[in-house]
C-alpha cells in the first residue's frame, strides 16, 4: 500500500509512518516542521520506501504529484495546542481549513479512488455537559471566548469539507475524533500536559497544573492510536463515518501529576497556575473529556494495549535517556 501522511513529522504522524513502514508499505511524508521535527523521522530517512518532503501544505506545488498513486492519505497537518492556537489564530484557520481543502481538491482531481482519513478532535464537542462523548452527541460552542475555540471550529469545518468531497466527488472518507493522544516524540512546547509534567518530574522541577487540576481527561498512547487508524482505514464499515479514537480511562490532571510524581520518584511539589498565568488570558476549561468507544470497537474490534501507567513509565525512561545524551 502507498501511504501519504500530511503533518507526518509530528508525533502522531511519525509514529504512523513507522507503523506502516514496519508493515512493508511505502510512505511519503510532508511537513513544514513548524511544530513537527526532523528528529522524529530521522531514523526513517534511510528507508528506500520512505520519502520526506519539507513543504508548507498551503502552498506546496508538489501536492498533486504526491497524491498520484496513493492508496490512503492520512491528513494530520494542523496547528495544535492551546498555546499555539492563542498565539496565532490566523495561522490556525489557514492551516486547519485551507490546507484540508487543498488536500481534498488534489485527491479529487488526481487520485479520486484514494481513501482520506481526516484527523478531527474531541475539541469539537465543546461545552457539551455529558460525562462522556459519543459521535452522535450535540456540538456545543459558546458565543464568547472566540479565540479559545477557533481550533474546534476549524476541525468541525474539516469534517464538513470531508463530507462535501465524499458526496460530490465520491472520495472514501473516515473522520477520526482524537482524544488526547500521548507518547514518544510528543513535545510539551505548545501546552501538552503529559510531556510537560514528565520533563518537569525527571528534572526534579515543580510540576505545574493549570486551574484547580480537577478537570479530567482520557489519554491514549499513540502506539494504540496508529493501530486504530489503520483498522478504521481497513474496515469497509468505517467508510463515511465519524469515529472517536482514544482510551476511555479517565483521570484528573491533579491525579495525573501525582502519578507522574510517584512513578518518577520526583520530590518537587505540585504548583498551580491560573489559566491567565498559563495562557496570557482567562479561558473557560472543559471539566471532562472522555470518549465513548463503542463505535470504534464495533467497527474494528480495537482494544488498547497501553495502560496510562505503562506509557508514563516509558516516557519517563525516554526523557531520562535524553538527559544522559
Amino acid at each position: 500500500m502507498n501511504v501519504l501522511i500530511t503533518g507526518g513529522a509530528g508525533f502522531i504522524g511519525s509514529n504512523l509512518a513507522s507503523y506502516h513502514l514496519e508493515r512493508g508499505d511505502s510512505v511519503s511524508v510532508v511537513d513544514n516542521l513548524s511544530t513537527g521535527s526532523i528528529n522524529n523521522i530521522e531514523a526513517l530517512l534511510a528507508n528506500p520506501v520512505f520519502q520526506f518532503h519539507e513543504a508548507d501544505i498551503l502552498v506546496w506545488d508538489g501536492l498533486k504529484d504526491a497524491v498520484r498513486g496513493v492508496d490512503r492519505v492520512y491528513h494530520l497537518a494542523a496547528i495544535v495546542g492551546v498555546k499555539k492556537v492563542l498565539e496565532d489564530p490566523r495561522a490556525v484557520m489557514a492551516t486547519n481549513i485551507t490546507a484540508t481543502e487543498r488536500v481534498f481538491r488534489a485527491v479529487a482531481e488526481i487520485q479520486p479512488d484514494a481513501q482520506v482519513i481526516v484527523a478531527s478532535s474531541s475539541e469539537v464537542y465543546g461545552f457539551n455537559t455529558n460525562s462522556s462523548y459519543s459521535e452522535t452527541d450535540d456540538i456545543v460552542l459558546r458565543s464568547g471566548a472566540r479565540l479559545r475555540w477557533c481550533y474546534a471550529v476549524t476541525k468541525l469545518s474539516d469534517e464538513f469539507l470531508a463530507y462535501s468531497f465524499m458526496y460530490k466527488s465520491g472520495i472514501k472518507v473516515v473522520i477520526i475524533r482524537l482524544f488526547n493522544t500521548i507518547g514518544p516524540h510528543q513535545t510539551g512546547k505548545y501546552g501538552m500536559v503529559v510531556p510537560t509534567l514528565v520533563r518537569q518530574a525527571v528534572h526534579n522541577q515543580p510540576l505545574t497544573v493549570y486551574g484547580d487540576g480537577l478537570q479530567t481527561r482520557s489519554f491514549c498512547d499513540v502506539r494504540d492510536t496508529v493501530v486504530a487508524l489503520d483498522l478504521l482505514g481497513s474496515s469497509p464499515l468505517a467508510d463515511g463515518e465519524i469515529v472517536n479514537v482514544g482510551n476511555d480511562y479517565e483521570i484528573s490532571i491533579l491525579d495525573l501529576a501525582k502519578l507522574i510524581q510517584e512513578r518518577s520518584g520526583c520530590s518537587s511539589p505540585i504548583t498551580f497556575l491560573s489559566y491567565k498565568e498559563a495562557y496570557g488570558m482567562d479561558i473557560e476549561e472543559i471539566s471532562h473529556r472522555r470518549p465513548v468507544l463503542e463505535k470504534l470497537q464495533r467497527l474494528t474490534g480495537f482494544k488498547a494495549k497501553w495502560r496510562l501507567v505503562d506509557t508514563i513509565d516509558n516516557l519517563i525512561a525516554l526523557e531520562r535517556a535524553r538527559e544522559q545524551e
